[in-house]
């Protein structure tokens, strides 16, 4: 079995109620650190009419940027975290936005204020949902999206992706999206609204998009139980031969080096150089 030290402790706050740990960025330093170092760049002022991107962080490509990734972190976390996770496997053609989640309180953690997409009532597939909250979450990142597409990033060039409630909003988000996208990666997460699919994607362009599922066999917050239910929903919305789920022995609710190489690899093959 896979030591969980070799883990990048990647995991969102919903571990605050299973024992107050806080969700960990995969570096030692403090969040803020990654606004200091290259190629990290915080969006402040780049475009105001997406609220998002005010302060969205993003590493840049070393060379002309012609694809870009969208990654959404977990509740509780920052998108500081998961841009140095990305810097580490990026193209240098590349370009990733990791946005902020609004900070709201959440009802699964005692109504305490944080970083959280949308408001969560329980981890369990027949836990109420936030309908409105994420139907408005979807339409903020469908925004980044439709900024990318107006400067210069064709959609099909586009690839959402996110950890936990954030790849559970990338899924919803993509599935329901207007714009023909390159690839979903759906990180230890879930579709929300399940029972809403595959009626709710109905009119959809992206009914042959790729989805790269990754879970954690260990994972005690979204069991990957609940995973393999997402994949098997997820093949009755898009053709069922583009779903890749894979689990990772040994992994509870983060990430790991296998993962993040999968990652890469699943960019690499949808996001090729032109």
């Amino acid at each position: 079995m896979e030591s969980l030290q070799s883990c990048r402790k990647l995991r969102c706050a919903q571990c605050l109620s299973a024992g107050g740990e806080r969700s960990g960025a995969g570096p030692a330093e403090p969040h803020g650190g990654a606004r200091r170092r290259s190629p990290f760049q915080c969006m402040c002022g780049n475009n105001m009419s997406v609220p998002l991107l005010a302060d969205a962080v993003t590493v840049s490509g070393a060379e002309r940027e012609t694809a870009a990734v969208i990654f959404l972190h977990g509740l509780g976390d920052t998108g500081h975290s998961w841009a140095d996770a990305l810097s580490s496997i990026r193209l240098p053609y590349v370009k990733y936005i990791c946005p902020h989640a609004p900070r709201i309180p959440v009802t699964l953690n005692m109504k305490m204020v944080m970083p959280s997409w949308f408001d969560l009532m329980g981890l369990s597939p027949d836990a109420p949902e936030d309908e409105a909250g994420i139907k408005k979450a979807a339409e903020n990142i469908k925004a980044i999206i439709e900024h990318e597409v107006k400067n210069g990033i064709p959609p099909n060039r586009i690839i959402l992706g996110g950890f936990s409630q954030g790849g559970a909003l990338s899924l919803y988000t993509a599935l329901t999206c207007q714009h023909q996208l390159a690839g979903i990666v759906a990180l230890s997460c879930w579709l929300p609204l399940h029972k809403t699919f595959p009626q709710a994607a109905s009119n959809s362009v992206n009914k042959d998009i790729a989805i790269l599922q990754c879970h954690g066999e260990m994972d005690p917050m979204i069991p990957v139980r609940f995973g393999a239910l997402t994949a098997e929903k997820l093949k009755s919305v898009v053709t069922p031969t583009k779903v890749q789920f894979r689990t990772y022995p040994g992994v509870m609710h983060s990430s790991c080096p296998q993962e993040m190489l999968a990652v890469k690899e699943f960019i690499e093959k949808l996001l090729p150089r032109i």
